[in-house]
This record gives C-alpha cells, sequence and structure tokens, in this order.
C-alpha cells in the first residue's frame, strides 16, 4: 500500500512538472505573480478533466468516510482487516456450513459463560484467588436515543429518496432503482439473506483496496465503457421515429 500511494505521488509530480514546462513555454516573459496564477488555473482545468469513475472528486479512503473504518476496507492495518474477516467468517460458516441456529448460539454461550464465572466464584474461595469482577453492563439512556435518532436520520432519507425516485424527475435513477432491486431479488431467490450479506462483505472489503490500488486503468477502462454507452444510447435515439408522431399532434 505504501508502493502504491509512492507511485501516485511521483506521478503526480510528473504531471505537474509537465505542466510546468507548459505553463513556461506560454507564458515565459510575463510577470511571476500573472505566470503563477495562471499556471494555477491552467493546473486545476487540467485535473478537473480527468476521469475519475462516478464523478469521484476525493481520494478513496475519503469517499468511504475516512478513519477507522475506511483504514479497514482499504488494508491500512492488514491484522485488524484479517482479524475481522476471520471473525466474520466463522460466523458465516457456523450459521451456513455447521447449520447453528442463531437462538441455540446464543444460549450456547451464554450457558459457558455463566459457568465458568460461576465456577469461578466458587472455586476462589479454595484457591486463595480474588474472585472474578464481572462489570455491570448498562444501556446509557443518551446512547440509545443517539442510535435511535441516527436509524430516523438514515430510514428518513432512504424514504425522501425513494419519494424522489418514484416521483419521476430523474428517468435514470429510476431505472437504476429498479434495476438494482431486480438483482437483489434474483439473488434472494438463490441465496439467503447471510450468504447475501457475507458476499457483500467481502466485496466490501476487496473491491475498494483494489480499485485504490489500480484506479487509473479502472478509470480509464470506465470511461470507454462509458462513451460506448453513450453512444448505442444516441443509436437507439436515432432509430426511434418522430416524424410521423409529431405532424399528427399538429
Amino acid at each position: 500500500m505504501a508502493d502504491h500511494e509512492a507511485d501516485q505521488v511521483k506521478s503526480e509530480s510528473v504531471i505537474e512538472s509537465v505542466l510546468d514546462k507548459i505553463t513556461d513555454k506560454f507564458h515565459g516573459g510575463d510577470s511571476p505573480s500573472s505566470v503563477s496564477v495562471v499556471d494555477r488555473g491552467f493546473k486545476e482545468e487540467a485535473k478537473s478533466k480527468i476521469y475519475r469513475l462516478f464523478g469521484r472528486e476525493n481520494p478513496v479512503h475519503k469517499v468511504l468516510g475516512g478513519g477507522k473504518a475506511a483504514d479497514i476496507f482499504l488494508w491500512k492495518d492488514k491484522k485488524v482487516t484479517a482479524s475481522v474477516l476471520g471473525l466474520v467468517t466463522a460466523i458465516w460458516a457456523l450459521f451456513e456450513i455447521v447449520e447453528y441456529h442463531l437462538l441455540t448460539l446464543v444460549c450456547h454461550i451464554l450457558i459457558l459463560v455463566m459457568s465458568l464465572l460461576f465456577l469461578w466464584s466458587n472455586a476462589s474461595k479454595y484457591i486463595k484467588q480474588s474472585s472474578p469482577k464481572i462489570p455491570e453492563i448498562v444501556i446509557r439512556e443518551d446512547v440509545a436515543r443517539d442510535v435511535a435518532s441516527a436509524i430516523q436520520t438514515e430510514l428518513n432519507a432512504a424514504l425522501a429518496e425513494l419519494r424522489v425516485v418514484a416521483s419521476g424527475k430523474d428517468l435514470k435513477k429510476f431505472f437504476a432503482v429498479v434495476a438494482g432491486l431486480w438483482v437483489l431479488s434474483v439473488l434472494g431467490g438463490c441465496l439467503n439473506f447471510l450468504t447475501l450479506f457475507y458476499i457483500g462483505f467481502l466485496l466490501l472489503h476487496t473491491v475498494p483496496v483494489v480499485y485504490d490500488k489500480y484506479e487509473d486503468q479502472v478509470d480509464g477502462f470506465a470511461e470507454k465503457a462509458e462513451a460506448e454507452l453513450k453512444k448505442q444510447y444516441a443509436n437507439v435515439l436515432s432509430k426511434i421515429p418522430k416524424g410521423p408522431l409529431k405532424d399528427k399532434l399538429h
């Protein structure tokens, strides 16, 4: 990951040096202040023309929200990411391969923990060891209120987005949502929810880091694919007859 960041810095420095040479060639006799202003504007314009997937303007780490969550998704700390993936994989294997049930698993874990604490508390009198200090777990009212408020905000935002899509104002977004829901319905018929969640979890921990490493190649391919799709879309629209319908309306 460090090598990839070094390569990105090196490539940006090469681009900036080329831009410096170009601006020096066109503004060789100007004053330093005017050259710096034109140079800055030229660089910003050149960088804005670089195609990024989904119109992305920020780095991948910032798009993922930054912080520890983005570090885990991008494998900044390989031990933490591997531990999270291992834990989720073990849970998925328990339910899907071993065919453990959630209620059975929770009850067995509680029985095991309570039995160990019970034996430790009674045995500590005979082995002259201190009894275990069981922490008092209390869910604070402000924490519960914050969680409920966050869930309410996200649900309201999702409902508002669905309302905008259903209103017919954005045709592309409508077809994208319908296509996404249809794909989810097909996957839901083939896979159960836990397996679907596990696949999404794996994709979330593999696709961003691969894209972060090969973003220039992926963006180049996506730009060509988008241009080809727009070309085919224009061809389809051009084949739709418009003249007769327009005459009938008038």
